[in-house]
């Protein structure tokens, strides 16, 4: 193979970093170099452990593992998956973005409802977040966001179709609607659902396949990607100052990259993969000369959402042997306010749901609960102590029944920090940009947009190329202009 002789360096080392990485050295690129603030490859895939069990700190499913997946296709690869997953009954099934759980709901006064009871919630909040889709295409959106959409449908029918249930079993179905608002919350990775514009919530591609994971962890995709790349391509523990981007073709090298340590690392092209809640605060400084204004604009008003997990271990269960996710309704909740005003006193009820880790053969009785929003930054401020005292009080109000025969507190608790979504793709002359975009799978988006990138590189040279994608996972879309 004929070695092409463009320095290329790539800022950060997730999926994204790498796969590009990849792509670039598989079509005979030798001088490509990644630059990794951290002492780890991978991005927010992390895998750790508790006790003697594989636990995902950041990325947890692969979602929509089908051929069209590129995540799912490098996993079945590497041997990565069981054979459930690899089924076509798996690849095939479509949930259209929404995994199917089999729940147990539990009231904030201790009532373990049947599934019955918030079936007419369940139906009129599905129908009406399929209905946000279809506003897709732009003009006669009849408001902003997807929150507030919902929020009026939801008051309008209620009183047309639910116009013959009691009102204390009303209030009851419009208290679950809320907890459907939290669980969309931390799907979209976005604080409010009011924060998701309706003229594009429709973008979002989703694939067919019921989600899986990995179980030997997600992380041993990233060493078995690593292994295709030479030794000592990947600089650790170097942080980017600036990127002097738009030199004059009479220059060897257009690109400088000013590293944190004083390093100047010269370069062709750079591809930038940074987390978009990096380039909110880091922009201004990031680049030199600024980027241009609509992609600076980009930045601005696209949302950056967080979701956080906390991780709960008990000795015994206290849940049905087939749930799957068990999900906290809070009684208090049937106004549809989303926002809870005392973070302190209140931000435990933005946890919107456990899901329990199986097989119990593997975890034991660990479950995993998921929060977003500030609620979630709020709690990264606590200590473990203070999160898991939170979470075993509203375990024992939401099943006081069990832990009053049982007994059972929890036996350990791990809470993962900073688990942010949402990365902008931010091209330029020399300048390209790949993570999180609009396809299901957000490690599938930028596995793909990594991969583009270095495409980019090898079909386009030195030709400018101006491109930008929004990315559904962040919490506010583009306004139109």
């Amino acid at each position: 193979m004929a070695f092409i002789n463009p320095k290329i360096v790539i800022v950060g080392g997730g999926i994204s970093g790498v796969a590009a990485a990849e792509s670039l050295i598989k079509a005979g690129f030798r001088h490509v170099r990644i630059l990794e603030a951290t002492q780890r490859s991978g991005g927010r895939i992390k895998t750790s452990t508790l006790g003697n069990k594989i636990v995902e700190i950041g990325a947890n499913w692969i979602h929509g593992p089908c051929e069209e997946n590129p995540v799912f296709r490098l996993a079945r690869q590497y041997g990565l998956l069981e054979e459930k997953a690899l089924s076509l009954e798996n690849q095939t099934t479509d949930i259209n973005g929404h995994p199917v759980f089999y729940p147990n709901v539990f009231t904030s006064s201790g009532r373990k409802l049947n599934g019955e009871d918030i079936i007419p919630a369940e139906e009129m909040f599905s129908k009406l977040l399929k209905e946000s889709s279809e506003f897709v295409n732009g003009g006669g959106e009849p408001f902003a966001s997807v929150g507030e959409f919902i929020r009026t449908r939801v008051q309008q029918r209620a009183a047309e179709e639910w116009k013959d249930i009691d009102e204390s079993t009303k209030s009851l179905l419009l208290c679950m609607i809320s907890t459907l608002f939290k669980l969309e919350c931390g799907i979209n990775g976005a604080h409010s659902m009011d924060e998701v514009g309706l003229g594009a919530y429709g973008q979002y591609k989703t694939l067919p396949g019921l989600d899986c994971t990995f179980p030997g962890g997600f992380e041993g995709l990233i060493r078995n990607m690593m292994k295709g790349l030479p030794s000592g391509l990947v600089s650790y523990n170097q942080p980017v100052h600036c990127i002097h981007w738009n030199a004059t073709e009479k220059k060897e090298n257009p690109v400088t990259i000013e590293c944190d340590d004083g390093e100047m690392i010269e370069a062709d092209h750079v591809i930038v993969t940074v987390p978009l809640g990096f380039l909110k605060k880091h922009h201004q400084t990031l680049f030199s000369p600024p980027l241009p204004l609509h992609k600076l604009h980009s930045i601005q008003r696209l949302g950056f959402g967080t979701n956080n997990k906390i991780f709960v271990e008990f000795d015994s269960a206290w849940w049905d042997a087939e749930c799957e996710i068990i999900v906290p309704l809070w009684e208090d909740e049937d106004t549809l306010v989303l926002q809870i005003p005392d973070l302190q006193r209140s931000w435990i009820k933005k946890l919107s749901c456990f899901t329990v880790l199986k097989p119990t053969e593997r975890f034991g009785h660990l479950l995993c609960g998921w929060i977003a929003g500030h609620e979630s930054e709020y709690m990264e401020t606590l200590s473990d102590q203070e999160v898991m005292g939170s979470s075993h009080t509203t375990g024992a109000q939401v099943h006081r029944e069990s832990y009053h025969h049982t007994e059972e507190n929890p036996s350990q608790s791990v809470v993962p920090r900073s688990l942010d979504f949402g990365l902008l793709l931010l091209p330029c002359k020399r300048l390209f940009g790949a993570g999180r975009g609009e396809l299901d799978g957000a490690s599938a988006y930028e596995q793909i947009t990594g991969t583009t990138r270095a495409r980019a590189v090898c079909r386009r040279g030195d030709t400018s190329l101006l491109l930008f994608h929004s990315s559904r996972s962040s919490s506010k879309w583009p306004e139109r202009s």
